[in-house]
């Protein structure tokens, strides 16, 4: 499968392409064919075709905007399939789990945040949100003690935090979540006044014993 976009502005007389589906493109009297490949780490997983009915050129802001569907195609291939694959990597039950895992399952946490905060979609980003709230819950020790507080961090907050909690420098977290490292410091700052905290250890595990983080 192709790679790259193809134009064919006379789609019937045209030798850039395959014509395997002539009967139906020439079917539906379609004259000019826009195909965008729809790239998934490198890899085509499909195509996108934009078609006229009349030969005409084909304006640059029709093809941005096709380019951009197949790129928020792709986008959402890519976050279904990542959390499909981290699904299947969860455990049930963290009962007994080993700690290598669960600070596995915390830096798949931090994965999915970064990702869901690039995702346009709001669907997608509300699953997400629940996929990352299950391994929260599966990552949470048996027997540890929680605490209620009346907290409600923000998304970047909380991302910092999770960033944080791996033992991220400011100017990582930085790199991973596109900020600047000053950003990041005023985050975490943030996020340590409001639970009250000295420290961003202190707050990391503070938000852990509320469920903010896993």
């Amino acid at each position: 499968m192709e790679r790259r976009p193809r134009l064919a502005l006379d789609y019937r007389s045209s030798r850039n392409i395959t014509h395997d589906y002539d009967r139906a493109i020439l079917g539906e009297g379609i004259s000019t064919l826009f195909a965008v490949p729809v790239l998934v780490a490198g890899r085509a997983r499909g195509v996108l075709y934009c078609g006229s009915w009349s030969p005409s050129p084909f304006g640059e802001s029709t093809a941005r905007m096709a380019l951009q569907v197949a790129s928020d195609l792709a986008t959402e291939l890519r976050v279904r399939e990542e959390v499909q694959r981290r699904l299947t990597l969860a455990p049930a039950s963290t009962s007994g789990v080993d700690p290598v895992l669960r600070e596995h399952l915390r830096d798949t946490y931090a994965q999915l945040r970064r990702i869901a905060a690039d995702v346009p979609d709001a669907a997608i980003r509300r699953r997400l949100a629940e996929i990352e709230q299950r391994l929260a819950d599966l990552t949470r020790e048996d027997g540890a003690a929680t605490e209620a507080l009346d907290v409600k961090l923000s998304p970047r907050e909380i991302d910092v935090l999770a960033c944080a909690a791996l033992g991220q420098t400011n100017a990582e977290i930085a790199v991973a979540l596109g900020l600047r490292e000053g950003t990041v410091k005023s985050y975490l700052q943030s996020a340590m006044a409001k639970l009250d905290t000295g420290t961003r250890h202190a707050a990391v595990i503070r938000a852990r014993r509320a469920g903010l983080l896993p």
